[in-house]
């Protein structure tokens, strides 16, 4: 089964040499030439405010808690 090729402008493209190849310097560079840091430093929160925002969290839940142990108990009639 021979075919025609399906794109008629395969022989129109630049930058290839016969056979497919592309010659020297028609490709970009493999990485970037910067040197420095880009941009700035990300600094994330502190550790005691995630600490406090977790024990006011827990403070919460265990208060919740403690409530509905309480309803259930029959301390809340």
């Amino acid at each position: 089964m021979s075919g025609t090729n399906p794109d008629p402008e395969d022989d129109k493209i630049t930058g290839l040499e016969p056979g497919g190849g592309v010659p020297p310097g028609e490709t970009p560079p493999g990485e970037a030439s910067t040197a420095g840091p880009q941009g700035h430093d990300e600094h994330g929160t502190r550790k005691s405010t995630q600490f406090l925002w977790i024990a006011i969290i827990g403070i919460v839940v265990l208060l919740s808690l403690l409530y509905f142990i309480g309803y259930i108990v029959g301390f809340f009639d």
